[in-house]
């Protein structure tokens, strides 16, 4: 009887790794296959990974991203601009501007772009939320974030709204909705640089990147 149930399980496995992004039909029953073939102590430790994971890592309260606690640490870090917030589409966004070190405001983590077509709005990305923190006060750095209140709070007023969203279709029309719905805030509103990749040789440039470098050039210091 078990080795009946086998192919069943096999099938149903294929079609769980078929959800991670990128990876087709093809690919989830080549990784299935190798998990129970050859690495069942592989499959086992992911398996109790992804358990722990899904059990222990939430949404931080202040700024929607990933984490095991109350705040995350950026947004408990005493020593964060609080006057400046990056609005990304998700927590693997806010990791690799987090990477650059040229950052040190805080963020807000959409739900992921706008995109109607797919049922993702304006309220299913997160906005209404963003809205909402703008006009919140900021968490004091220095309170604990397994033990912060709503007393546990000081003012930090957000200045300049940084849209940092993908430069794809979708990610644009994003970028449009949160600078329409925050319009007449009193709030500067920015968006990230577009143009011309470093190290990259101007006939190998796509003629959108170009166009838009020469539109934003600026003074060579």
């Amino acid at each position: 009887m078990a080795v009946n149930k086998a192919p069943g399980a096999l099938h149903a496995l294929a079609q769980a790794l078929q959800r991670l992004p990128g990876v087709g039909e093809k690919s989830a029953h080549r990784m299935a296959w190798h998990f129970l073939q050859h690495d069942r102590e592989g499959a086992l430790l992911l398996a109790k990974s992804l358990m722990t994971a899904c059990e222990s890592v939430g949404h931080c309260q202040q700024c929607n991203t990933l984490t095991q606690q109350t705040l995350c640490d950026v947004c408990s870090d005493p020593s964060r601009d609080t006057s400046v917030l990056c609005v990304v589409e998700s927590a693997s966004d806010q990791d690799m501007i987090e990477k650059t070190g040229m950052y040190r405001g805080l963020y807000f983590v959409l739900s992921g772009a706008v995109k109607p077509l797919d049922g993702m709005g304006v309220q299913s990305a997160g906005l209404t939320q963003l809205l909402a923190r703008i006009n919140k006060r900021q968490p004091c750095g220095t309170v604990s974030p397994s033990t912060i209140s709503n007393q546990d709070i000081t003012d930090g007023k957000v200045q300049e709204l940084v849209i940092a969203t993908s430069f794809t279709a979708s990610g644009e029309v994003t970028a449009h909705a949160i600078a329409q719905a925050v319009k007449g805030l009193d709030l500067r509103v920015t968006r990230l640089s577009k143009g011309v990749p470093a190290g990259s040789e101007l006939e190998y440039v796509d003629l959108s990147s170009l166009a838009h470098s020469l539109s934003e050039r600026r003074p060579l210091q």
